[in-house]
């Protein structure tokens, strides 16, 4: 078998997140700076070892204000934990079409926890420029609180402002080199 090197594509990938704001709707954002760096045996991605990484500072949910919030000490602390990482350690297929869970360490804030994240393989193609692609959809869910971002508040009523569940939902596409 071959080994093959896949980059992300960061201007086909979204790497997403929601979170219910007073429990009653949910405040989506992403990251806009990341780096995914696989090698695979031939075409089987349940082979892939690497690593994902994106950066804290770029996190974005469309207003500012929020933003820097979610860059300080309360949440992410971008200056002493500059990146989130996610490292696969091992695959177990879901049924017949390349569906399969993910089971790997995600450390935010430097702290490691392992998590389990679902995949839907969208299949390898070649573009029209020649080159070879794969695509997947990434969705899964952790608790913040799990990470060291235990900030939260309460409102007059004494609901939560934000939930500890976070979901994830990320759109990655690769690109063999």
């Amino acid at each position: 078998m071959a080994t093959s090197k896949w980059v992300i594509d960061p201007a086909h990938s979204t790497i997403g997140f929601k979170i219910k704001h007073l429990m009653i709707t949910n405040v989506s954002g992403h990251f806009s700076k990341f780096n995914m760096e696989v090698e695979t045996e031939d075409e089987d991605f349940t082979t892939a070892k690497g690593a994902f990484t994106a950066d804290t500072a770029s996190v974005f949910t469309g207003n500012e204000e929020r933003d820097r919030h979610l860059r300080s000490p309360d949440f992410f602390d971008d200056h002493q934990f500059p990146q989130i990482r996610f490292v696969p350690q091992r695959y177990e297929a879901v049924d017949n079409d390349g569906s399969y869970n993910v089971f790997g360490d995600l450390t935010i804030r430097d702290v490691t926890k392992p998590v389990e994240l679902f995949v839907e393989f969208g299949g390898v193609v070649k573009d029209p420029w020649g080159s070879t692609r794969a695509g997947f959809t990434v969705n899964g869910a952790i608790n913040r609180k799990d990470f060291g971002l235990h900030w939260s508040a309460l409102t007059e009523s004494g609901g939560l402002v934000v939930s500890d569940e976070v979901k994830l939902s990320c759109e990655i596409e690769l690109v063999k080199q």
